[in-house]
């Protein structure tokens, strides 16, 4: 009877050492502070809704050119090479800055392009052509580089390109293929600006008000981070328990039962 007892005392001391080590383990918290975190993007609007459009061409940025006037090339003669996709493609070329600030085009040579927005760099482009070489061109201009970066409860992770000026969160998360059935929808962080002092944006998107908010409207290099929801979180703790007590319990019961076995 006292090896049953000296048992007892066993499974409770490792039951309550368990839940003691475990209770408070919250998996996957990724951008986590003490404290409340302040919404720092409700200070300052004034960058807020403007997407990509007002973004300045910097050095080692790609350059995606083409002229609507013909689909195939920037020029109405083949190229040597074509940079992305073969002829016929209407992808157009792609272009890298060079650390000076400038573009290598055809017929053109270099022009420097940094510091423009995509409109304004494509308006000059378009200008030369027209005035050196094109009757009436329409340049296309993409900077293919631009991304955000999505991590936690989404479909697929990682790195995704903003193809087009005002791409917001919902379209994006879209393109990651929605939300896990664990995610944390009333609490969406996007993190932009200088990774030393980021500005934070939380959005709760179980809010339709959400859709109008021009503070989704996503930047390059935007990380968004989605949590897991509470429930979630609790979920996964009862099974970290689970996991650690079962093999333990196997082990005392098995104890117990050649214990039984000796002592007939």
């Amino acid at each position: 009877m006292r090896i049953y007892t000296h048992l007892t005392n066993v499974y409770l001391i490792v039951g309550i050492f368990i839940l003691s080590s475990c209770s408070f383990k919250q998996q996957q918290l990724l951008f986590k502070e003490q404290g409340s975190i302040q919404d720092t993007s409700k200070i300052n609007l004034s960058n807020a809704g403007n997407g990509t459009s007002d973004y300045h061409i910097k050095s080692q940025d790609i350059l995606q050119i083409r002229n609507l006037q013909n689909i195939k090339y920037i020029v109405d003669e083949t190229p040597t090479t074509i940079a992305s996709g073969g002829p016929g493609t209407g992808q157009g070329q792609t272009y890298q800055v060079d650390d000076d600030g400038s573009v290598a085009l055809p017929v053109l040579g270099r022009i420097h392009v940094a510091g423009l927005t995509r409109a304004e760099a494509a308006k000059q482009i378009e200008d030369l052509y027209r005035k050196n070489l094109l009757k009436d061109p329409i340049i296309d201009l993409k900077i293919t580089n631009l991304k955000v970066t999505m991590l936690g409860e989404v479909r697929v992770q990682g790195n995704f390109p903003l193809v087009k000026d005002k791409t917001n969160l919902i379209e994006m998360l879209g393109q990651a293929g929605g939300l896990t059935e664990k995610a944390n929808e009333k609490n969406i962080k996007i993190i932009r600006g200088d990774p030393k002092n980021p500005t934070i944006t939380e959005v709760d998107l179980s809010k339709t008000q959400a859709l109008a908010d021009p503070r989704i409207i996503l930047q390059d290099n935007d990380i968004i981070y989605i949590a897991q929801s509470k429930r979630a979180v609790k979920n996964d703790q009862l099974l970290n328990i689970s996991n650690t007590i079962s093999p333990i319990l196997i082990v005392l019961n098995t104890a117990l039962i050649i214990y039984t076995f000796i002592h007939r």
